[in-house]
């Protein structure tokens, strides 16, 4: 099953979760557990306040629903002249009888602001009869006992009313010819009409047509609001019914029960019979093999089933598409995939494939070369040397469709930016006349974009900053929001009609950690003309979902790039700068900033982790344990986020985990959506979850998805800790992790740490070697083509 953390898309093969982390170089032989001394360094900065204060949004209330409902009135759907002619002949009654002289009725009567039949289903029987005789004993006092009250006047003058048009409907040979008694505006009103049913005249003949509204409306004629957070969205829970209808086949197949709810969920209505139809469908369940499936299905089908089944093959082929998603690709070498089926024993991997394209499950792509590319050679080179042609990609609909959208709307950016001479840095001059900017560099250059957002608030254009995870927000500043809160509503600008943001310019921190599809909702939302500054340090690890879209974008060369000259400071800075270009060098810390604690086995290294944590740092560094990180490589093994978080747990808050494993005062790592991942606190709960506190908001974890979403946070994966620092990190390397290490897990993992780095070190050279070799496995993406096309065509 899979791991409920915010970790998707490890770049290490399947036995590691996430990549290998190693220290930078030590500057000291000494132990944290050994110094007596207090650090002398500040403390760390208090949280800053969540952003600014929402507002909460208006609507009509009832009455105006009901006000507008009897406008429309019982007739609504009669001619103009029949109303009129009935208007003239009970002239007497409107006067006297309330609610006769509108064909709507009384606006107090229930449904008196529907059609004529419905309002005369609703006022008639019991309902009426209550209503005649609150109205008799409220009128008692001025009228005569035997005198009709004022709902039963009004019901007979609708009765009346609707009886006259319904004969005057069905007597209607052609034109009504009505209106003969009308004058002046009434009159002109009725002729206006008569003149725009009979084809004389158009509507725009009487009255000054609007203005069209344009596609996507320039972002000054947006609002310039903050909108109240919706109510959080909870995923629907599948019917109790198809549940135990899915239960039932799940046992007739041998499979575990307790997969119920997430096969009903994957497979939403109807799936007990879509199971039963296409067994290998629970491929679609996270955390299922092929191996379980075939048993699955050799247990529903018996001897019709077989390893060639087109079933098998379709199901088997968006199963390794969605396997390389967690691994960063929102596609595959066509042959990778006929590989991959033959390592499940599909006997034609060629025909699975065209079977699983031809049902839809897959798409098909080949990139053509761009105009620059062919011109390059001529034809006569062409014909002496054939370069091999661009290859045949696989991927699902819904990263194709993403990746496409992307590029479209980052070339719309780059396309209706309105180019202006803004004084100023660098990164100013190029965000003035260009819609789309990059900017690179570490954590010390944050401070460039930050100040960016600053100076175009001052020009008077609507800004707003961005950032990956909670904790980037302090050094943001307090107007910043997370990507997740902009694109939920629950923070930043409000949009217009078309759903584009209320914005001139923005900016987005921590840039690499952004997947396609976020990214794809994010350019959607901005209005034409707005502009977009993506910044980020391309040395880190990539996304944890599909794509890479800041390393593609860079690579595409398609807008100007401004890359950052301040250092980040200190022992740390100069340690992680130097892994950046694939040094490991022995850093001078005078202050104890960097210590390496070597170990020799796993069982060592999860001990020295808890020293560290929970006695020595605090001592000897001056930083709380509530202020301490561990990171770690993976989640498996027996140095794992699993096996520290127990024994973390154990030493900071043991318990009996009463609340679903979890006790009062535990940290924890929440994963809303998959890729983001939020650390908090549990403070209890109730009957309806699990209640953290994550930042400065308290969250509630409904309890059937506790076991999904939530795992205890003292350990994380270098994946999860991407995007936010800590006072103090201590980085867990046991000598199984040598394999899953890489240069940007190791800059990563040691960039989490503010004021104090602890390396707990059992992988010997394989640390500096990963630094020097730097190898980084490759994600298969569509977006550089995609962009380089769509911009090529556009200078031609």
């Amino acid at each position: 099953m899979t791991e409920p953390s915010g970790e998707t898309a490890p770049e290490a093969v399947a036995p590691a979760e996430d990549l290998g982390e190693a220290p930078g170089a030590p500057a000291s032989d000494d132990r944290p557990g050994e110094a007596e001394e207090p650090g002398t360094g500040k403390g760390p900065d208090a949280h800053e306040q969540s952003g600014a204060a929402e507002e909460p949004g208006t609507g009509k209330g009832p009455d105006a629903h009901e006000q507008s409902g009897a406008a429309e009135g019982a007739g609504a759907g009669d001619e103009a002249g029949a109303a009129e002619e009935a208007r003239s002949t009970e002239e007497a009654r409107a006067v006297d009888e309330p609610g006769s002289g509108d064909e709507s009725g009384s606006s107090d009567e229930p449904g008196s602001g529907e059609e004529s039949g419905s309002a005369e289903q609703t006022a008639t029987g019991g309902e009426a009869g209550s209503a005649d005789e609150a109205g008799t004993e409220a009128g008692g006092v001025e009228g005569d006992a035997a005198e009709l009250s004022d709902a039963q006047a009004e019901l007979a003058a609708q009765r009346e009313l609707r009886a006259r048009i319904e004969a005057r409907k069905a007597e209607k040979s052609g034109p009504v010819a009505g209106g003969t008694k009308l004058s002046g505006t009434a009159a002109d009103l009725l002729a206006a009409v008569r003149a725009v049913e009979g084809g004389t005249a158009s509507g725009s003949t009487f009255y000054e047509a609007p203005e069209p509204a344009p596609r996507r409306p320039a972002a000054e004629t947006a609002p310039p609001m903050t909108v109240r957070p919706p109510a959080p969205e909870r995923p629907a829970a599948p019917a109790p019914g198809a549940t135990a209808a899915v239960r039932e086949v799940l046992a007739q197949g041998g499979a575990p029960e307790a997969l119920a709810g997430q096969v009903a969920a994957a497979l939403g209505e109807g799936a007990a019979a879509a199971l039963r139809e296409d067994p290998w469908q629970l491929l679609a369940v996270s955390g299922v093999r092929p191996e379980q499936a075939d048993g699955f299905a050799r247990a529903l089908l018996g001897p019709a089933c077989g390893p060639g089944d087109p079933r098998r093959a379709v199901a088997l082929t968006a199963w390794l598409l969605e396997r390389a998603a967690l691994q960063g690709h929102t596609a595959l070498e066509i042959q990778a995939v006929r590989a991959g089926l033959a390592g499940h024993a599909v006997p034609d991997p060629e025909q699975a494939v065209e079977t699983a394209v031809s049902e839809g499950a897959v798409l098909v792509f080949q990139e053509e070369e761009t105009a620059e590319e062919s011109e390059e050679e001529s034809s006569e080179e062409q014909e002496q040397e054939q370069e091999p042609a661009a290859p045949v990609l696989i991927g699902l609909d819904r990263y194709a469709l993403a990746e496409e959208s992307l590029a479209d709307g980052l070339a719309r950016l780059v396309r209706t930016a309105k180019a202006d001479a803004w004084e100023g840095s660098e990164l100013e001059r190029a965000a003035g006349a260009h819609g789309l900017v990059l900017h690179t560099g570490g954590e010390a250059s944050r401070t460039e974009p930050v100040a960016l957002a600053a100076a175009a608030r001052e020009r008077g254009l609507r800004t707003l900053v961005a950032v990956h995870a909670d904790g980037g927000r302090r050094a943001a500043g307090a107007e910043a929001v997370t990507v997740a809160a902009l694109l939920s509503g629950a923070a930043g600008p409000g949009r217009d009609e078309d759903g584009a943001f209320a914005l001139d310019l923005l900016v987005v921190l921590d840039a690499p950690q952004l997947d396609v599809e976020t990214g794809a909702m994010l350019v959607e939302s901005l209005p034409d003309g707005c502009r977009l500054v993506l910044s980020g340090d391309p040395e880190v690890l990539g996304a944890p979902g599909a794509g890479r879209v800041f390393a593609d974008v860079l690579a595409a060369r398609v807008c100007p790039r401004v890359a950052s000259r301040v250092p980040d400071p200190g022992p740390l800075g100069e340690l992680v700068s130097g892994i950046g270009v694939g040094e490991l060098n022995q850093v001078e810390a005078p202050g104890k900033e960097i210590v390496i604690v070597p170990v020799r086995d796993a069982g060592e290294a999860v001990h020295r982790t808890v020293q560290l944590v929970a006695d020595s740092v605090p001592r000897a560094i001056g930083v709380p344990s509530e202020q301490t990180q561990v990171v770690t490589v993976g989640h498996g093994g027996s140095a794992g986020t699993r096996a520290l978080n127990a024994a973390l747990k154990q030493r900071l808050n043991p318990g009996p985990g009463r609340f679903g494993g979890y006790d009062p005062g535990d940290r924890v790592a929440y994963a809303p959506a998959p890729g983001r991942t939020v650390t908090g606190t549990v403070l209890g709960a109730d009957a309806e979850g699990l209640r953290l506190r994550c930042g400065d908001e308290e969250v509630l974890v409904p309890k059937e998805r506790v076991e999904s979403v939530l795992r205890h946070g003292w350990a994380l994966t270098a994946h999860q800790a991407a995007g936010t620092r800590w006072p103090a990190v201590v980085v867990v390397l046991p000598g199984d992790a040598a394999g899953g290490l890489s240069r940007p897990w190791v800059y990563t993992a040691f960039g989490r740490a503010e004021r104090h780095l602890s390396v707990v070190h059992g992988v010997d050279q394989a640390l500096a070697r990963a630094v020097a070799e730097g190898v980084v496995p490759e994600r298969t993406t569509r977006l550089r083509p995609l962009l380089e096309g769509l911009l090529a065509a556009d200078e031609e």
